[in-house]
């Protein structure tokens, strides 16, 4: 069994996919080419925002974000402890200090409880991940933020297709961005992901971003990077997205019959009233985690950790005098959490095999 199958949507679009990425291939533009444009426009039109930017990765995303906002060396960025490190990593890459605050101990997303306490004269940001699927509680960060004058950030990577309050993840923030790396709910064959806002000035500023500052060639007004996303993997998103909707549904019929079938044994998402998951992962928590896992790996069902140590405990992050026991509720979810498989595809039949070995594990 696989923890996540590409293999079954590979079939279904293979006639698109040949037929978009044959097509670059002939015209030969492999940068910047056609697609990328299509992409953006499609992109900013399912989200309902005025500038999509495809970029290389989702960390890249990250990057450009702050990158156009002026963020630096000395500036703070509030972000979650609970979370992959690309988000932390890009605030530090910057030289800018990474400031966590705990998590909601339901959605696992950042508790906007505990945002405004921990704004100071050089925070320059406010970065929420929307982690597992679901969207942090936005109206809440963004009243904070407006009050203080600084921007917010929303880190879907893992969220991309899910909405908060009838929008969609990435058009809730001063910049959204996403990640298409291949397990995400909309995934290339490679790296890439993509930038949203509604402000003509920011996203003129990420455009050149990703072209090593340049407004036209040669010519470089501001310091950048290469963050362009391939027009191949342009190519194979838009085959992708033409399905999109459909396994967005699909994702959610599958995260549901989970949470039916296991709530009784186990702590399984909970999906604030505001929300709609893409569930990224499917992640429960339990009581002896390493017993769990080798039980389940015995029977054929993989699993994974996503993320067994928060941020502020990871050795890159000494530098910041974080200690045990400074974020209860990001530790002890970190020392439960485990993810089942899940993907559009996922047939009942597995499902229900996956869900009863659970139940043997947890008994």
């Amino acid at each position: 069994m696989d923890f996540i199958d590409l293999k079954t949507q590979q079939a279904k679009i293979r006639e698109q996919l040949d037929s978009r990425m044959n097509k670059v291939l002939e015209h030969g533009q492999y940068i910047m080419g056609p697609e990328v444009q299509e992409l953006e426009t499609r992109l900013a039109g399912f989200t309902g925002v005025k500038h999509c930017i495809s970029v290389s990765s989702g960390t890249d995303a990250l990057l450009i974000a702050m990158l156009a906002l002026g963020i630096g060396t000395g500036d703070e960025v509030i972000t979650s402890p609970f979370t992959f490190i690309a988000t932390g990593e890009m605030i530090a890459l910057l030289g800018a200090r990474p400031v966590f605050v705990d998590i909601d101990p339901q959605t696992y997303n950042l508790d906007p409880s505990l945002v405004e306490k921990a704004i100071t004269a050089q925070t320059m940001a406010i970065m929420p991940i929307s982690l597992y699927g679901q969207c942090a509680d936005f109206d809440a960060i963004n009243a904070i933020a407006e009050r203080h004058g600084i921007p917010v950030i929303e880190d879907g990577a893992q969220s991309f297709g899910a909405t908060y309050n009838g929008r969609r993840s990435c058009a809730l923030s001063t910049i959204g961005c996403t990640s298409f790396f291949p397990s995400k709910p909309l995934g290339g064959y490679g790296d890439g992901g993509a930038c949203f806002t509604d402000d003509d000035e920011l996203a003129s500023k990420m455009r050149q971003i990703r072209v090593h500052g340049q407004d036209r060639r040669y010519n470089h007004p501001l310091i950048g990077i290469n963050g362009r996303l391939d027009t191949l993997q342009a190519a194979i998103l838009l085959a992708k997205l033409d399905i999109f909707s459909e396994e967005v549904q699909m994702r959610g019929t599958i995260g549901s019959r989970y949470s039916k079938k296991l709530c009784d044994t186990c702590i399984t998402p909970h999906i604030a009233s505001a929300n709609t998951s893409v569930f990224a992962q499917y992640c429960i928590q339990v009581s002896e985690r390493d017993r769990f896992v080798k039980n389940l790996k015995g029977k054929g069902v993989p699993t994974a950790v996503h993320y067994p140590i928060p941020l502020h405990l990871q050795p890159a992050f000494t530098y910041l005098g974080y200690k045990n026991g400074d974020f209860s509720v990001s530790e002890k979810v970190a020392s439960r959490i485990v993810s089942l498989p899940i993907y559009p595809y996922l047939s009942e039949k597995d499902q229900n095999f996956i869900v009863m070995c659970a139940k043997e594990a947890l008994s």
